[in-house]
């Protein structure tokens, strides 16, 4: 069984992980030794191979098998009716993110412009072992949760930029809690707790799409073809990308779930690194507790 993230009273070693999944999917087609890794985050093979697996519940060399090309195009070929079994269930099935309470609000693309009149949002940066995220909460759930790519600054400016008339207010202290609790419940580590509310805005087409990126098992993988049959709309594939493009909701609403047909993973609004290196993660860790066959 996958280890659950450490409670408070140990060190954060945030940083260290992402730096080694980041080494990790750079150089996996190498194949880099425990040490190699170790090295890149800055730690000695024993205390990284033991904070790797406390905080990722996998051993780096069980993450590095799931890394590579091939499992990708194999769980997309294995996949079957994924989506259409899980239209036929319902909000049911393997995957706790099928838990996931959604409001969402169709409006047009001008209104998103001008929904921030009157909303205060509250904000703050957070550490993972996927990179730093800033995520953004209103008083009906989370409005953004992304990874930071470039900056702080820049982050900062993208959400102003989507929510331009609203009270921006940073709570680093406040917000964490939220962002961790989100992690955990995207890692499956909330058995029992509450779900994380989160709260969209978008135009018809873009919360049909994101509705069916929330009923994408964990583990599994589809393509964009699939999400366009899914929804009714088989000849809008092109549409459909910049749809999952635009989610603002890292995780949660699993855009990282769709790659090409061929198996091929690219397109991330927060890296194709990083996507890869989550898929990976969720395949590992989803092996560790026996859900999925290695």
């Amino acid at each position: 069984m996958a280890e659950p993230i450490p409670q408070k009273t140990e060190t954060p070693r945030h940083a260290e992980v992402a730096q080694a999944i980041e080494y990790l999917v750079r150089n996996y087609a190498d194949q880099p030794s425990l040490d190699d890794v170790a090295r890149a985050a800055g730690l000695s093979p024993h205390h990284f191979q033991r904070t790797f697996k406390t905080w990722t519940g996998v051993s780096p060399k069980r993450f590095l098998q799931y890394v590579t090309l091939g499992h990708a195009r194999n769980r997309l070929e294995d996949r079957a009716s994924v989506l259409d079994a899980s239209y036929d269930t319902g909000l049911s099935g393997p995957g706790r993110l099928h838990d996931l309470f959604v409001a969402c609000e169709a409006v047009t693309p001008g209104d998103v412009k001008r929904r921030g009149q009157g909303l205060v949002i509250r904000y703050g940066f957070h550490d993972s072992p996927f990179g730093r995220v800033l995520t953004g909460v209103t008083d009906r759930g989370i409005i953004r949760m992304g990874f930071v790519m470039d900056s702080e600054e820049d982050a900062v400016r993208a959400l102003r930029d989507d929510w331009p008339a609203a009270e921006l207010t940073r709570d680093d202290r406040a917000i964490s809690p939220v962002t961790e609790k989100a992690f955990r419940f995207f890692l499956g580590q909330t058995p029992g707790c509450e779900t994380p509310e989160v709260f969209v805005m978008g135009t018809n087409f873009q919360i049909k799409v994101w509705e069916a990126l929330i009923r994408i098992p964990r583990g599994h993988v589809v393509s964009y073809q699939d999400i366009a049959r899914a929804i009714g709309q088989p000849g809008a594939v092109r549409a459909i990308g910049r749809a999952v493009g635009s989610n603002p909701i890292a995780l949660l609403i699993p855009c990282h779930r769709v790659i090409l047909k061929s198996g091929v993973i690219h397109n991330y609004r927060w890296g194709t690194l990083r996507k890869r290196a989550v898929l990976a993660f969720e395949e590992a860790s989803l092996d560790q507790t026996g859900l999925n066959s290695s």
